[in-house]
């Protein structure tokens, strides 16, 4: 028996698509190591699959795997691969899709045949559901790191992050302040690190050290909550350019209570059949 998949990236974001609407998958974080491994797998930094919805007001639900093996609540770059692919594979032809995720509901809409704008929802700021330990909620918090005081801004996109300003994105500490960050213990879930550099008023540079995978080309979710920590602090604009390895995405958010828009492009790589059994 094999299974059909689909190779896809957003911004050098690359994952591993499957429809479990019309093949059976039953994945266990083994099989999504070997899947997401670049030597003996496939190769990708999450594996993503569209299901069979469970609420009323969603026409698929979407999951989301790290290359660890670990089940996240949602990936911003994902999101646009996965309406592209619903898409392209004829299982939802229309130019926007409701998406059911362990972080609540996402319209998606495809702009045109590249680009595609993500209804991210609203930002999470309150430490408590973040989450993140910390008294009250504050625009910016301290965090002591092996000794040495940051100061941080914490949000939530459906997925924790951690935004520290830089002044040079490219001499950011990423490979070694990133996973010191990830697993801080005042983020119980462990959490992305966003490394952000602000060079205008609608534009900034970032990096981001990913939670189960690393430093990635892009981090969809990343660059929303990046855009929302510039904003609180007024650095940023209602809408921002963010500059990520892999390219850019546009980042637009009217203030509290307000839905997180991001725009970029989602692209097929290749298809292909994986035999199954193969670990």
């Amino acid at each position: 028996m094999t299974l059909a998949f689909t190779k896809m990236q957003g911004l050098g974001n690359d994952f591993v698509v499957f429809d479990a609407v019309n093949q059976s998958l039953d994945p266990t974080p083994a099989w999504i190591r070997h899947i997401a491994d670049r030597r003996y797998g496939i190769g990708c930094d999450q594996v993503l699959v569209a299901e069979t919805a469970r609420h009323s007001a969603a026409d698929f639900r979407y999951r989301i795997w790290n290359a660890d093996g670990q089940e996240v609540e949602h990936c911003g770059n994902g999101v646009r691969c996965l309406a592209r692919f619903l898409h392209d594979q004829g299982l939802h032809r229309a130019d926007h899709v409701t998406l059911e995720t362990d972080a609540g509901l996402t319209r998606v809409e495809r702009v045109d045949d590249d680009q595609v704008r993500v209804d991210m929802g609203p930002p999470v700021l309150d430490p408590a559901a973040i989450p993140f330990k910390a008294t009250s909620r504050r625009v910016g918090y301290e965090l002591t790191v092996a000794g040495t005081a940051y100061e941080i801004a914490a949000v939530s996109m459906g997925n924790p992050h951690a935004i520290l300003r830089v002044d040079d994105i490219e001499t950011a500490p990423v490979a070694t302040l990133g996973p010191r960050l990830e697993s801080h213990p005042r983020f119980p879930n462990r959490v992305n690190a966003g490394f952000l550099a602000v060079l205008s008023r609608d534009r900034g540079d970032l990096r981001v050290y990913e939670r189960g995978v690393g430093e990635t080309p892009a981090c969809g979710t990343g660059a929303c909550a990046a855009a929302v920590a510039g904003m609180l602090n007024d650095w940023f604009d209602p809408t921002v350019t963010l500059a990520l390895t892999g390219g850019e995405l546009v980042i637009h958010w009217q203030g509290e209570g307000q839905p997180v828009w991001m725009t970029g492009p989602a692209e097929t790589v290749f298809e292909g059949r994986l035999v199954t059994g193969a670990t």
